[in-house]
């Protein structure tokens, strides 16, 4: 559905949809809170005790991106850090995913890496775990380059996300592989050019199976997330092929997506974990999660055409 994604992504731009998609009560009751376990962390952590309770764990990823001040760079640290705290006070893993946008990239590489490795000693002392997300192609380098820096002074704290439709993800892969980095392998939800990533999503697959295979032979502990039943079972069987153990690497999915499927692999045996959103910041990452089904996007379509 590469070919369906821009479209849709740059339709959610225009401010008038947004406006509309967040004044809308039936899409935020059939769509919003199916994908967001809610707009503060005060709601979002009974959806992780409950994840808990199924034999899941869950990744806390409090949404938003791109501050533009340190004033809001400074606040976004406090939040991560107290969400790590919360958790543990729960006796819940302490584990979150943030973006550097959100941490002060757009100011400087430094303002960045000062804010990060501050969430990165917080971790550290509550036994978290911390995983760069990786966000468009503009920040690609950038944040893999500061992810190198902060990996070599918390090698145990930090994990970095790969995008398997970059043309560059390969070498991503082996660089992280050599380091003993522990990846999150994504397809990836952002509009890219051709010119830099595959246009087609048969394209996209087959090259998240070649890097799934290579990071679950050679990886640290790599985490396999995709809702594609069919690469999950190549996982599987590739992992029963080479004898690698269940506890070698995990599975991982979204809030609200396939839940089913979440279920029947923990049942199975395997590592299953949630990546659970919350934050008010929540349009940008919802307009992604409508880009990758046609079902949805038609839904607020429709809602939008017959206000």
């Amino acid at each position: 559905m590469q070919w369906f994604r821009r479209p849709i992504l740059t339709i959610a731009e225009r401010s008038q949809v947004e406006r509309f998609t967040r004044s809308n009560h039936l899409i935020k009751r059939h769509l919003v809170d199916r994908f967001v376990a809610g707009e503060s962390l005060t709601e979002a952590l009974p959806k992780v005790i409950e994840l808990h309770e199924r034999g899941i764990t869950a990744t806390l990823d409090q949404l938003g991106e791109n501050v533009a001040t340190p004033e809001e760079a400074a606040a976004a640290v406090a939040a991560f850090q107290h969400s790590m705290r919360e958790l543990k006070s729960h006796q819940l893993e302490p584990n979150i995913s943030v973006k550097l946008t959100m941490l002060g990239l757009d100011l400087s590489d430094e303002a960045a890496m000062v804010n990060t490795r501050a969430i990165l000693e917080t971790a550290r002392e509550v036994g978290g775990f911390v995983r760069v997300d990786m966000e468009g192609s503009a920040y690609v380098e950038r944040t893999m380059e500061l992810f190198a820096r902060l990996h070599d002074e918390f090698p145990e704290q930090v994990g970095i996300v790969i995008q398997a439709y970059l043309y560059r993800a390969r070498a991503a892969i082996e660089e992280m592989i050599a380091r003993k980095a522990r990846v999150r392998l994504v397809k990836g939800a952002y509009a890219e050019p051709s010119s830099i990533s595959y246009p087609s999503s048969t394209e996209v697959d087959d090259n998240y199976l070649r890097l799934m295979y290579l990071l679950l032979e050679h990886g640290t502990y790599p985490a396999i997330a995709t809702h594609d039943m069919k690469l999950i079972h190549a996982a599987r069987e590739f992992a029963t092929d080479n004898a690698i153990p269940p506890d070698r690497y995990e599975f991982q999915m979204l809030f609200g997506v396939r839940r089913d499927a979440q279920t029947s692999l923990v049942a199975d045996g395997y590592r299953m974990r949630v990546y659970v959103p919350f934050g008010t910041e929540w349009y940008p990452y919802f307009t992604r999660r409508i880009a990758e089904r046609p079902a949805n996007a038609l839904f607020v379509l429709r809602q939008f055409a017959d206000r």
